[in-house]
């Protein structure tokens, strides 16, 4: 989009007029009533941008349309679940508040639907005896909204635990490391592609590479993870094994054993969680919760 900057007018004008005010940013009235675009509303715009980290000044670009539009969105206005990019905006940041505050850490409230927000949605739907998939519906809204008076006007104190990487760097992770991955059994096969596609969709530019097999792996490559659903048989020299849980630490792990083993690529097998299989207790859900997890973890861990 051009950019709109002090002296424009119409409807654009106030649309992010009316978008500023209803974030508290205060514009004169008449600014308002004619829809102009002066100084007020340039003040408002500078101290919007400085608010959110974007680089100070008073037009509305690109970004700082992108960054008020999530803003402005309450919670109950879409369904949330985990995915990349994350949804970020608002009513995230508003449902991270009241989650951290009844007692399920989210994390420090960023305003992006993470994996340490899932794991907290989940958390709290199982409290309340509905479905803990994670996606937070209008049945965990009004879940939320029963316990207003337990939340309402508290502040979310922490620590909390560290939310995941953020878009940007990840995309960057992706675009300067060349990787390969690939699957060893159905279960693991299946989130080794959603893994793929979720690189694909960061960036168009990704060194992320879906192989077939340990055979097709790339003279080049930085490193080949294997993903499985079983232990590894035997000790190996060759190849490091990784297990899935505790994944605070996981993208540490993850740099460790690429670094303790020997060869020109380093082949790091990723081990899921034992039993996983087709009996109705995997979803879908599942599928692209670890596929969310373990990409994030690897950008993590060649994050330089």
């Amino acid at each position: 989009m051009d950019p709109i900057r002090e002296g424009a007018t119409g409807l654009a004008v106030e649309d992010i007029q009316e978008r500023l005010g209803k974030l508290g940013y205060a514009i004169d009235a008449n600014e308002l009533e004619s829809q102009l675009f002066g100084s007020s509303t340039a003040s408002a715009v500078a101290k919007f941008r400085l608010d959110h980290g974007i680089v100070l000044g008073t037009e509305v670009d690109t970004t700082t349309w992108a960054e008020l539009v999530d803003e402005g969105y309450e919670m109950g206005d879409r369904t949330l679940y985990l995915r990349l990019p994350n949804f970020h905006g608002g009513d995230v940041r508003f449902l991270q508040n009241c989650l951290n505050i009844l007692g399920f850490s989210c994390g420090e409230p960023d305003g992006y639907y993470g994996v340490h927000t899932e794991a907290a949605v989940k958390q709290f739907q199982e409290s309340q005896g509905i479905l803990a998939d994670g996606m937070a519906f209008p049945d965990t809204f009004d879940a939320i909204e029963r316990l207003r008076h337990v939340w309402n006007g508290k502040p979310a104190t922490g620590p909390h635990p560290m939310g995941g990487m953020g878009f940007a760097r990840a995309a960057s992770v992706l675009e300067n490391v060349q990787l390969s991955i690939t699957a060893e059994d159905p279960i693991s096969r299946n989130i080794a592609g959603r893994i793929w596609n979720l690189a694909s969709a960061t960036t168009d530019k990704s060194g992320l590479e879906l192989i077939e097999d340990t055979r097709h792996m790339r003279s080049n490559d930085r490193a080949l993870f294997v993903l499985s659903t079983t232990p590894l048989p035997g000790r190996s020299t060759s190849v490091a094994n990784v297990l899935i849980e505790d994944f605070a630490t996981l993208p540490l792990r993850m740099h460790a054993a690429v670094e303790s083993v020997h060869g020109s690529v380093p082949v790091v097998r990723l081990e899921l969680p034992f039993g996983l299989d087709y009996d109705g207790s995997f979803t879908t859900g599942d599928a692209q919760t670890f596929a969310v997890i373990v990409l994030d973890a690897i950008c993590t861990a060649f994050d330089e």
